[in-house]
């Protein structure tokens, strides 16, 4: 049985605000300490974005109630966000014994599954969501003793440390791709799925013609119809074809057309787990297509070297036979760059990344208004 003592397990606690993909064996190891058939993470903010296990039948077990929005209705799990404790909670520490029998989440989905018993704990994050760790045990087993509850709260400050990490980092890289492309005079900033704003560099954050701050790292733009656009295309991002760049023009306070906006899905890295960062927002002064220097791209879009060229090479008008020939490479290699630069940027078709890349061209000779 894993200990609170173990060195090694503390250090995989701190690896997983690094690489998110360790979580399901540390789920393992917090499972085994209360003898328990699975440990789950939840990443939430209203409803459950993402989630893992520690098995794979958990994963597949959990799915559907993630995908309909039950699991993140039901009541222990709104109960265990509530407390706010800072340690792990059993089930009698949320329920009366009384009203374990009546509650859907325990009658119909865990005691028809020899479930029943368990222990959870949740840390709010600075990005206002909160990440919930539920370890679930066999009913037959009975509900998890002190003993172990203690042996999960001396592991806990770990834990929540890991978290904070590892959101805070997500944070960082949200405000490194707005300061990138502030370099290089584009106005933007970084939004989660529901439209909030992660990071925002200071040519759009002086735009105040065009964008209206509001509370809550909200903003809005000031032309009525073009802010509808942008609602618009935020709901389309995640939806089946709905990874395409999205642009329209957008007005001043004056009513001028003045810039165009482009909505950009983007995902910083297949691995984030903390923050979803689902587009970036440039504000644009008209200016003629002109593929961004490679590094650019790379940075933006975590592609390596190769795929980075060939990003490049594309938006500057060359076909996949093209590059392949000034590369001496094969063609089907180009076509697995393209694939993995479509996989990493969230576009869905050639002509799309063509359409990202001429999005996040330099202005030559001009700043946002």
């Amino acid at each position: 049985m894993a200990t609170p003592s173990n060195p090694d397990l503390v250090d995989r606690i701190y690896e997983c605000a690094f690489m998110s993909e360790q979580w399901p064996g540390v789920l393992n190891e917090l499972a085994t300490i209360v003898e328990a058939r699975a440990g789950f993470l939840f990443i939430s903010n209203g409803t459950v974005y993402h989630f893992t296990s520690s098995t794979a039948a958990g994963r597949e077990a959990i799915q559907p109630l993630v995908d309909s929005g039950w699991f993140a209705g039901c009541e222990r799990f709104r109960r265990n966000l509530l407390r706010r404790h800072p340690g792990f909670l059993t089930d009698l520490d949320l329920y009366a014994e009384e009203e374990l029998k009546t509650d859907p989440f325990y009658r119909d989905m865990l005691y028809p599954r020899g479930l029943g018993w368990g222990a959870g704990t949740t840390v709010h994050l600075p990005t206002g969501d909160s990440f919930t760790i539920s370890l679930e045990r066999e009913y037959a087993r009975g509900q998890v003793e002190p003993a172990a509850v203690l042996a999960l709260d001396e592991l806990r400050p770990h834990l929540a440390r890991s978290a904070l990490m590892s959101a805070r980092l997500q944070l960082e890289r949200a405000r490194t791709a707005s300061q990138t492309l502030n370099a290089i005079g584009l106005a933007a900033l970084v939004l989660d799925e529901k439209g909030k704003v992660l990071a925002a560099n200071s040519l759009i954050e002086a735009m105040t013609d065009h964008v209206q701050w509001r509370a809550h790292d909200q903003f809005s733009l000031n032309d009525k119809s073009a802010d509808q656009l942008l609602r618009t295309a935020m709901e389309a991002i995640g939806k089946s074809g709905g990874g395409s760049v999205r642009s329209f023009p957008v007005r001043d306070n004056s009513m001028m057309a003045r810039l165009v906006a482009h909505v950009i899905p983007i995902r910083l890295s297949s691995r984030d787990l903390f923050v979803r960062c689902a587009a970036v927002l440039v504000l644009t002064n008209p200016t003629l297509p002109q593929a961004p220097p490679v590094d650019i791209v790379q940075s933006l879009f975590d592609l390596t070297p190769a795929e980075a060229r060939v990003a490049r090479e594309l938006a500057g008008g060359k076909t996949i036979q093209e590059i392949a020939e000034q590369n001496h490479l094969s063609p089907n290699t180009i076509r697995t760059h393209v694939s993995h630069v479509m996989e990493k940027t969230g576009c869905n078709r050639q002509a799309n990344i063509v359409a990202l890349l001429t999005a996040l061209s330099p202005i030559r000779n001009a700043k946002p208004n």
